[in-house]
């Protein structure tokens, strides 16, 4: 018996399955679903993250996150709601969105402390100058004062000795230190014009 062979009838191709058939077959686990998916959308989903966040290497790590998301969270797609291309998209985008925002916020954040760490400039040869005439005023003004008044405060301000060390340094009572240190330094206010 002889075959009847068709030579002119084309190979029937069965359409791909729908994103939204794909998606519902990753919510119940299946792998092979996700990876035609993924192949179908990310280079779509990577434009769009793209184009929000300009980066292409944070781009494809929030793609990544994005498809983590989609295979985590497929179970939640409705398609009532609209179409899978366009959950995936709006995901995409929201993702994006919230890096820049973190971002920024970080570099906001990094920026105030910086700030805040930042020594303040100021003019060294201004202070200096001043410290010179504020030396100078003290100067003058203990020239001002008795030779006990200033050998006391001396000793006590600029030797930095306590006044039982000044006591015994001089070989006079305590109450006297503290009286020549409390009348030199009334003197002092005095004569630098200082008002308590």
């Amino acid at each position: 018996m002889l075959e009847l062979v068709e030579w002119d009838r084309e190979p029937v191709v069965a359409d791909p399955p729908s994103l939204e058939s794909l998606l519902g077959r990753v919510a119940v686990g299946d792998q092979q679903a996700f990876s035609e998916l993924y192949d179908r959308t990310a280079p779509r989903v990577l434009g769009l993250v793209q184009r929000v966040l300009v980066d292409h290497a944070q781009s494809e790590e929030v793609t990544q996150e994005i498809f983590l998301e989609v295979w985590k969270s497929a179970a939640r797609f409705e398609q009532a709601k609209g179409s899978a291309v366009s959950w995936m998209l709006t995901m995409a985008h929201r993702r994006a969105v919230d890096r820049v925002r973190a971002s920024q916020s970080g570099h906001d954040r990094d920026e105030r402390i910086g700030l805040r760490d930042r020594e303040p400039d100021y003019d060294q040869v201004s202070e200096t100058v001043e410290i010179r005439i504020e030396h100078e005023r003290v100067k003058r003004a203990m020239a001002h004062l008795t030779a006990f008044q200033r050998e006391a405060i001396s000793l006590a301000y600029y030797g930095g000795f306590t006044h039982t060390e000044i006591s015994g340094m001089l070989a006079i009572p305590l109450g006297t230190v503290k009286t020549r240190l409390r009348d030199g330094m009334i003197r002092l206010r005095d004569e630098l014009g200082v008002t308590t």
